[in-house]
C-alpha cells in the first residue's frame, strides 16, 4: 500500500514539475505559474510585495534551499521518473519467466528422459519443474527490486519535504506567509 501511495505521490510531483517546465515557455507572463505554485507551496506576501518582488524572492529562496539541502526538486522529478520506469520494467520481468523456465526445463527433461527411455515424460516433468523454479527466481528478484524502488521513493519524498521546509523558512524570513 505504501508503494502505491509513494508511486502516486511521485507521479503527481512529476506531472506538476513537467507541466511547469513545458508550460513556462508556452504561457503568457501573466498566466505562468509561480515557482512556489509549481512546488505546491502557497505563498502570501505579508508586506505588500508585488509579483515581481515575490518572483525574485522565490528564486533566491529556491537557490538557497537547493544549496542548503542538497536537493533540487527538478532533479528529484527526474529521479521519480526513472523510478517509475524501473517499476514498470520490474512488473514486466516476471510475466514470461514461467514460460522461459518451462521451455528450458522441457529441453533438459527431454534430454534426460531420452536417455532414460521416455523423452515425452521427461520433457513434461522438466517443463513443470522449470516453470516453477524460474517463476520463484523471478518473484524473488521482483521483490528485491520493489524494495529498492520503494526505498528510493521514500528517500525522494523525504528530500522533497526537507527542500520545502528550507524554501519556506527562507520565504518566511523575507516576510511571506507560507503553507504547504
Amino acid at each position: 500500500m505504501k508503494r502505491i501511495v509513494w508511486s502516486v505521490a511521485s507521479l503527481a510531483l512529476c506531472v506538476a514539475l513537467s507541466s511547469h517546465a513545458a508550460g513556462q515557455s508556452n504561457q503568457p507572463a501573466s498566466a505562468q505559474k509561480t515557482l512556489s505554485a509549481t512546488l505546491n507551496v502557497y505563498v502570501f506576501p505579508q508586506q505588500g510585495q508585488n509579483a515581481s518582488q515575490q518572483s525574485k524572492d522565490e528564486s533566491e529562496c529556491y537557490s538557497w534551499a537547493v544549496k542548503n539541502t542538497g536537493s533540487d526538486p527538478f532533479q528529484l522529478q527526474k529521479q521519480a521518473q526513472a523510478q517509475a520506469q524501473a517499476q514498470a520494467q520490474n512488473a514486466n520481468t516476471t510475466s514470461g519467466s514461467a514460460v522461459r523456465g518451462a521451455a528450458g526445463g522441457a529441453a533438459a527433461g527431454a534430454l534426460i528422459g531420452g536417455i532414460a527411455g521416455d523423452a515425452g515424460k521427461g520433457a513434461a516433468i522438466g517443463a513443470a519443474s522449470g516453470a516453477v523454479i524460474n517463476r520463484r527466481r523471478a518473484r524473488k528478484a521482483q521483490e528485491s527490486n520493489e524494495a529498492a524502488i520503494s526505498s528510493g521513493q521514500q528517500a525522494t519524498a523525504e528530500q522533497m519535504a526537507n527542500f520545502k521546509k528550507a524554501f519556506s523558512a527562507c520565504l518566511e524570513a523575507k516576510k511571506y506567509m507560507v503553507k504547504f
